[in-house]
């Protein structure tokens, strides 16, 4: 098939995109990477009466370092999150998550800001800002506002975004330079999207937990923070954690479904064994290190 009949626009600013997406009343959806948005336009399961394509704004493209965190612009490739030498440092998770986004080829074009603002709930890269809290900054002709990650989910595909708003950063916390990643995902194939998946970070300070943030994905109409793990988790020696018991605490805070995929239950029982021996694994690593 093709696309319906669409106004097309590359505006080179973000007071130019924005001034777009105010005059289209709804109408108008912005193109970044368009791994997503393009074969949705082809079947015509999208039919905006304009597009947006935000990839001439070169204020848009930028990781950098600021005081309390990292920033990156949502039209920063996931290939791109990849091999930067600042995220190395400063978010290592985030590359791992990148990593297994979809595929070498569908990461050389997709971006961050793109994954972030579709909220698939299998996704990696929108699990990833909620587990390490980050927010995303938003502007419209309005005004300028940040989302919290984790409020920024409301729904399979709906967002905290209103029709006008263009995401312009994500812009992610400081974890320290010693801070212990944690990520495995389960899935059908390689690139498929995530049966179940966990993604995370842990602070180790004197032999204890000093600092915890987890997010599930694909255990739930969207990323889902496991609150009840991380609470647990910190204070809490390295040497007498119990995994199981915690794996349970996160498990409770997820809500998975049925479909032609997994059962709710299938995805359960692989979300409190990848629970186990991801942070089992990360704790030996750690402390053979």
């Amino acid at each position: 098939m093709k696309p319906a009949p669409f106004d097309y626009y590359a505006p080179k600013s973000v007071e130019e995109a924005c001034a777009l997406l105010a005059e289209a009343g709804g109408g108008a959806t912005v193109l970044a990477g368009g791994q997503t948005l393009l074969p949705l336009l082809a079947l015509r399961m999208s039919q905006p009466f304009v597009v947006i394509d935000i990839n001439r704004v070169e204020s848009l493209k930028f990781v950098s370092r600021a005081d309390g965190g990292t920033r990156i612009g949502p039209v920063v490739r996931q290939s791109e999150i990849i091999s930067n030498d600042i995220l190395k440092q400063a978010l290592p998770v985030l590359i791992t998550a990148a990593q297994h986004v979809g595929h070498h080829q569908t990461r050389n074009r997709g971006t961050i800001g793109g994954s972030i603002a579709l909220g698939e709930p299998a996704a990696e890269l929108p699990a990833t800002a909620v587990a390490l809290g980050a927010s995303i900054e938003v502007r419209s002709v309005r005004s300028v506002r940040r989302i919290r990650a984790e409020e920024m989910y409301l729904g399979p595909y709906a967002t905290a975004l209103s029709s006008d708003e263009l995401i312009t950063s994500i812009d992610f916390p400081e974890w320290p330079v010693n801070t212990m990643p944690l990520f495995r995902e389960v899935a059908r194939r390689p690139g498929d999207f995530a049966l179940a998946g966990l993604v995370g970070a842990v602070v180790i300070e004197s032999g204890r937990i000093a600092r915890a943030g987890i997010a599930w994905f694909g255990m739930g109409p969207t990323p889902i923070k496991a609150r009840q793990a991380e609470a647990a988790l910190v204070g809490q020696s390295i040497g007498s954690l119990d995994a199981q018991r915690l794996a349970e605490l996160a498990i409770a805070d997820t809500n998975p479904f049925d479909d032609r995929h997994a059962t709710a239950e299938y995805r359960r029982t692989v979300a409190r064994r990848i629970f186990v021996r991801t942070l089992s694994e990360a704790l030996k690593q750690r402390q053979a290190a």
